[in-house]
């Protein structure tokens, strides 16, 4: 499930426009709706997480992280705003701490136990920026700086902010205000020189230099091609270049006529910072391994604390060709390649049966190189480069676990078993749990003892649990405090500088005025540096609502007309006493965005009194249908019609009219149909007449009740129509059924 992190430039150069008329925030916005477009294509999309952070300060500037849902990304993104400084910095420090905050809760780094490729948790980071001088409070930077300094638990294990499984792309926007009459190069999109582009290149990413829409189209559809679960390793070369193939060609039967010319000195190829494919298992989704890459360094039990390890694993290459080891039961790992330049390389070489050997430096313990974990091979198709990592040291190993196979069927000798003890001296600890897991599948369980020490000592486990307890309890507080609002800045503070002579108190600057205009300048007071102590400017308060009849500072200058037109329509209104604070289109006045949003008004609303009449249906919000009642206290007969108030859900209890005080009032059925003791007929309507027939008493006349002149009164069954000739429910239910009929 990879993680896709958006960093968003919030800076105030963001609000340059463009010759498409919309600014580079605007741009960005759009660029990542069109990422999650093309990106929704794919079928392993539907387990993405997407994360959104800018340039405000921790915690608000996390705007999405781990818990927030889609919906809460997209409302985020939509109301971005380009305010403040270029701190990207910072802020890619808040990405990285984000995306590390749950690693050691996981247990996925495996500090002083070797790093496991199949464990990662994949992640990309989609810097959108324009590319401007880097501002902050302290002045102007050149380099991007990350702050070393941070509270996330466990960051002094890691050299570098980020791991090895996530990496960093940038989109430069250079779109220019004004529209260029040359064409666009055609080709690849090129880097971008902005101080962003070297800590994408250490992450394994890169950076792009957008000049056009097309252009940022082409980079986002490269960016999803991007999206590969995998790790990045740098692979340097050890030792002297392999000798030029001068044999025959694989492919043909033809001798080669001259070697290929080799040039002197460093290579693309001997130095690639690349990444290795983890695929997952098709079945269960998830990678699955057996082998670790060795840590570089020999782990002490005496030791109170581990080393800190480089994000980035280095392993080194061999150039000597070997013969790739494999054999039935032992279980290995293969990884592909990114193409790169030595992919390429050992691609022309066309040799699918030699492999070259890998090692990790300071991983024996006797030894500066180490001991071989695997070897990289090029396939059989020549179409890719394999990684395949093996146990430690594998060229004495498979060669013991093949005799003991084949030779020994299962039951190893003295020989053979001191043998397989001086292998365990040579290998890491570490390994013991891999190892042990190889022997089960191969049927031989009992090769290793149970009671092996596993190479960390005491001292390490424990701190490596409190690092997880503490860990956890920092991504609680930090996933409690997503989503709060940056408390408003009272105003910026004067800082006086002291010391120095001001400009029109300079000899220089006096003269050349005096030269220019003829006159000597006044004197200017000298200033005291104690009166502006603590002097604070005041900024703006945007979530306050102006006041344009009370203050007139809040009146734009553009709209000075108009208020004085409102202004004057209110103290000429004659036919209002009072005069008003403010006007009536400006009461109703709600932005766009707003409208619809009664959630939030009901809430600011003050408490409503007490319903007088507490047996009455709670009307809801008069928000669309002012008729809508709560019908969770109504009960519907049969007759369909509802009686509020508490209902007996039991058994009807029986006549307890001997009882002091009165049995309970049996309720009245308020439906003529469900009347007891009399047979229900249904009326005869005449059919020459829809209409009832009415008597010499000018009454409503039927077989089970009649209407009859009243002095008005008001039907709770049909409220808030006035009836005038009713006295009870039953009778209302027979006049609108009369009417009806």
């Amino acid at each position: 499930m990879p993680v896709l992190l958006f960093l968003i430039d919030t800076s105030a150069s963001m609000n340059q426009r463009t010759h498409l008329g919309t600014t580079y925030l605007d741009i960005a916005k759009g660029a990542v709706e069109t990422f999650m477009k093309l990106r929704g294509r794919d079928p392993a999309s539907r387990g993405d997480r997407y994360m959104l952070v800018n340039f405000e300060d921790v915690p608000f500037g996390i705007k999405a992280g781990w818990k927030e849902s889609h919906a809460t990304f997209m409302t985020e993104l939509r109301n971005l705003q380009a305010t403040g400084l270029t701190t990207i910095g910072q802020s890619l420090r808040t990405a990285f701490d984000l995306l590390n905050l749950n690693r050691l809760v996981t247990g996925i780094d495996n500090y002083g136990q070797g790093r496991n490729p199949f464990f990662l948790e994949p992640a990309i980071i989609i810097a959108i920026t324009d590319g401007n001088k880097l501002t902050s409070g302290g002045g102007v930077q050149d380099e991007l700086h990350l702050p070393l300094t941070t509270p996330l638990p466990g960051s002094e294990l890691t050299k570098e902010p980020f791991r090895w499984d996530q990496r960093l792309f940038a989109l430069v926007l250079r779109i220019p205000g004004s529209a260029s009459v040359e064409p666009e190069p055609l080709g690849g999109v090129p880097p971008d020189d902005s101080p962003i582009t070297p800590m994408c290149e250490v992450t394994g990413g890169r950076s792009y230099s957008v000049f056009s829409q097309r252009m940022l189209n082409q980079c986002l559809e490269s960016l999803v091609q991007k999206i590969q679960s995998g790790v990045v390793i740098n692979f340097e070369k050890t030792g002297p270049d392999p000798p030029p193939l001068e044999g025959k060609d694989m492919g043909s039967t033809s001798l080669l006529l001259k070697p290929p010319l080799m040039k002197s000195g460093p290579q693309p190829w001997h130095c690639c910072h690349k990444l290795i494919y983890v695929r997952p298992n098709p079945k269960t989704g998830v990678p699955i391994g057996h082998w670790p890459i060795p840590e570089a360094f020999w782990p002490d039990q005496n030791s109170p604390t581990l080393p800190p390890r480089s994000a980035h694993p280095h392993v080194r290459f061999s150039c000597l060709d070997a013969e790739p080891m494999v054999i039935d039961k032992v279980p290995f790992d293969k990884y592909e390649l990114e193409p790169s330049p030595l992919t390429q390389y050992i691609l022309e070489r066309k040799s699918p049966h030699t492999c070259w050997q890998v090692f990790v430096c300071n991983s024996a313990k006797y030894s500066d190189l180490g001991q071989p974990f695997g070897y990289l091979k090029a396939s059989t198709a020549l179409n890719c480069v394999n990684l395949f990592v093996m146990p430690y040291n594998y060229p004495v190993l498979l060669p013991l676990l093949d005799d003991l196979i084949k030779v020994h069927k299962f039951k190893p000798t003295i020989k053979w078993r001191q043998s397989f003890e001086n292998y365990l001296k040579t290998m890491p600890p570490y390994y013991i749990g891999s190892l042990r897991k190889a022997l089960r599948i191969m049927g031989a369980p009992n090769l290793l003892a149970d009671n092996m020490e596993y190479g960390l000592s005491y001292s390490v486990v424990s701190y490596l649990k409190k690092l997880s307890q503490q860990s956890k309890i920092e991504y609680d507080r930090l996933i409690a405090s997503i989503g709060k609002k940056a408390p408003p800045e009272a105003g910026i503070k004067v800082r006086w500088r002291g010391g120095g002579i001001s400009l029109a108190q300079r000899r220089d600057f006096i003269q050349q005025l005096q030269s220019l205009t003829g006159e000597a300048p006044s004197l200017p007071m000298e200033l005291n540096p104690k009166e502006f102590q603590g002097f604070h400017l005041a900024l703006l308060n945007k979530s306050l609502k102006p006041l344009s009849f009370r203050n007139p500072y809040d009146i734009p200058r553009s709209h000075l007309l108009d208020q004085l037109s409102r202004m004057r329509r209110n103290l000429l209104n004659t036919s209002v006493c009072s005069l008003r604070g403010q006007d009536s289109d400006q009461l109703h006045s709600v932005p766009i965005a707003q409208m619809g949003n009664y959630q939030d008004f009901l809430k600011a609303a003050p408490q409503p009194l007490r319903d007088a009449d507490p047996e009455q249906p709670k009307r809801l919000h008069t928000f669309g249908n002012p008729f809508k009642l709560d019908k969770k206290g109504m009960m519907i007969d049969e007759a369909d019609e509802f009686v509020t108030g508490p209902q007996n859900k039991g058994k009807r209890p029986a006549d307890n009219s001997n009882m002091p005080g009165g049995g309970p009032k049996r309720r009245r059925c308020m439906s003529p149909l469900l009347r007891l003791g009399r047979a229900y007929t249904p009326p005869v309507t005449p059919p020459a007449s829809p209409r009832p027939m009415i008597g010499k008493t000018g009454r409503y006349t039927d077989r089970h009740c009649e209407v009859q002149p009243s002095s008005g009164k008001k039907c709770k069954l049909c409220h808030p129509v006035v009836v005038t000739h009713i006295q009870s429910k039953g009778q209302c239910k027979l006049l609108l059924q009369l009417i009806y009929h």
